[in-house]
């Protein structure tokens, strides 16, 4: 019997009680998914840990000058609510029927049209794994050289991915308690950082971003977009969480849990990044920690923190995404998938993207692979909301010879609008996408022959 046959059997016993599907360690699979092992705060933890950043630090250094403090928490806190509609939103397939984000994508796209939103999704992970990876082991690098005066990168960075390749292997349940536990460090070490950058820094913070005027205008409105940015990839595979999270946990709370959970790392994050950078003209704000050899358990916590926060992060965003679409490509198991995701990650040779003279192809590449991000997010939703009108057919999304099977031209046509529209209007890529593949996908869908086969 073949992985599809299995597949096959998994979709028509989707309804079978809990206790037939029950998983062990590392026993994931692309079949529909009945048993849940996360209620609603051990997925609120998930999404906490596995949402910090190193990038929000940066985003919030750069609206020194622009907005006041109110200004940037009122609009981290919009940022995450559009954040948290949106993962709710592409996240209620995978939440309703327990499928992967691999599977929600072949109504739209095809078993074969489907492995391109997972190549869009899955590089990008294995790029930022490494390069978070390498950014993790130079925290520990530094702790041991401060601590200890031992000194090796090399040997942190093998040890640092061996470490995280063995956490990976466990699957969700590893995931639940790695982020759970995680969760609690990662406020800790933010509220500790934040009260000491105000503890260190107040008179100017005072002066430069609270005795400010700011603006309520564009700049405010593009500081929200700044933030939601930062998760746009998530919300493309959101199912491959939500199909963990209980059936009972509904739409609000899925709201509220996305929301609430994303906020405190994204605003104390962002708001360090502001503060220290506002007080000390420093954009990375790492570097001001680092230097900070008059208070070294400030620096202990905060390398501690980014080399946690770096396994938080990889493991729950960066493995399992191209884990699950090298289980569907090549019929492996999801520990397999998830050993040669770790081993990938050093093939991206990281040591050589932190380098300065890296940044300008580091920005192409985020800006090339973000402009398909807005347009398959819209495919799915129009999909799934619109035309499937929340009804999904299990048994011809595991029949790879059946109605879904190749690829679907009006997803490949409107990805390739709403592309062209990002790439135009590159300051609002995800929202300026939007419409125009959404739109796109749904006029194909009712007038082009080719595609009305995928409606069934």
């Amino acid at each position: 019997m073949t992985t599809t046959d299995n597949y096959e059997l998994a979709a028509m016993d989707h309804h079978a009680p809990e206790t037939v599907l029950e998983k062990g360690l590392g026993e994931e699979s692309l079949a529909p998914q009945e048993t849940r092992i996360m209620d609603q705060w051990s997925y609120l933890f998930a999404w906490l840990g596995g949402c910090v950043s190193i990038g929000t630090f940066t985003i919030g250094s750069g609206l020194v000058g622009t907005l006041n403090l109110l200004q940037v928490v009122v609009a981290i806190a919009i940022g995450c609510t559009v954040i948290g509609v949106a993962l709710m939103i592409n996240g209620a397939a995978g939440h309703k029927y327990g499928i992967p984000f691999m599977v929600q994508a072949r109504s739209a796209f095809g078993f074969g049209g489907a492995r391109i939103p997972a190549l869009v999704r899955s590089v990008p992970a294995i790029v930022w794994y490494g390069f978070q990876s390498w950014i993790g082991a130079g925290a520990l690098n530094l702790v041991s050289a401060t601590l200890f005066g031992y000194d090796n990168m090399i040997v942190f960075f093998i040890g640092f991915q061996a470490l995280q390749i063995l956490l990976s292997v466990l699957g969700f349940h590893g995931i639940k308690w790695l982020e759970n536990i995680g969760a609690v460090f990662i406020v800790g070490a933010l509220v500790y950082m934040f009260f000491s950058v105000i503890g260190k820094y107040g008179d100017e913070i005072s002066t430069n971003l609270i005795n400010v005027e700011g603006t309520w205008g564009a700049p405010f409105w593009g500081a929200t977009m700044l933030f939601l940015g930062i998760y746009s990839t998530m919300m493309l595979n959101v199912s491959d969480y939500s199909r963990e999270l209980r059936h009972e946990v509904g739409r609000v709370r899925q709201v509220a849990i996305y929301a609430n959970s994303i906020l405190p790392a994204t605003l104390f994050m962002g708001l360090i990044g502001l503060m220290v950078s506002g007080a000390t003209g420093e954009v990375d704000p790492i570097k001001v920690f680092s230097s900070a050899v008059d208070n070294k358990p400030l620096l202990v916590i905060t390398l501690l923190f980014i080399a946690f926060a770096q396994v938080t992060t990889n493991i729950l965003n960066n493995v399992v995404p191209p884990a699950y679409a090298l289980m569907d490509t090549f019929k492996l198991s999801f520990r397999t998938s998830a050993v040669i995701v770790g081993l990938l990650a050093f093939a991206t040779f990281p040591w050589e993207l932190v380098k300065d003279e890296s940044a300008a192809g580091l920005s192409l590449f985020i800006q090339t692979y973000s402009a398909f991000l807005g347009p398959i997010f819209a495919i799915l939703v129009v999909d799934y909301y619109v035309l499937r009108r929340q009804t999904l057919d299990l048994d011809k999304l595991y029949d790879e010879t059946g109605a879904y099977s190749g690829f679907n031209p009006a997803a490949l046509i409107a990805m390739a609008v709403g592309v062209v529209a990002a790439l135009t209007f590159s300051g609002v890529s995800w929202y300026a996408s939007l419409i125009p593949a959404g739109l796109t996908y749904w006029l194909l869908m009712r007038h082009l022959p080719a595609a009305r086969r995928f409606m069934g």
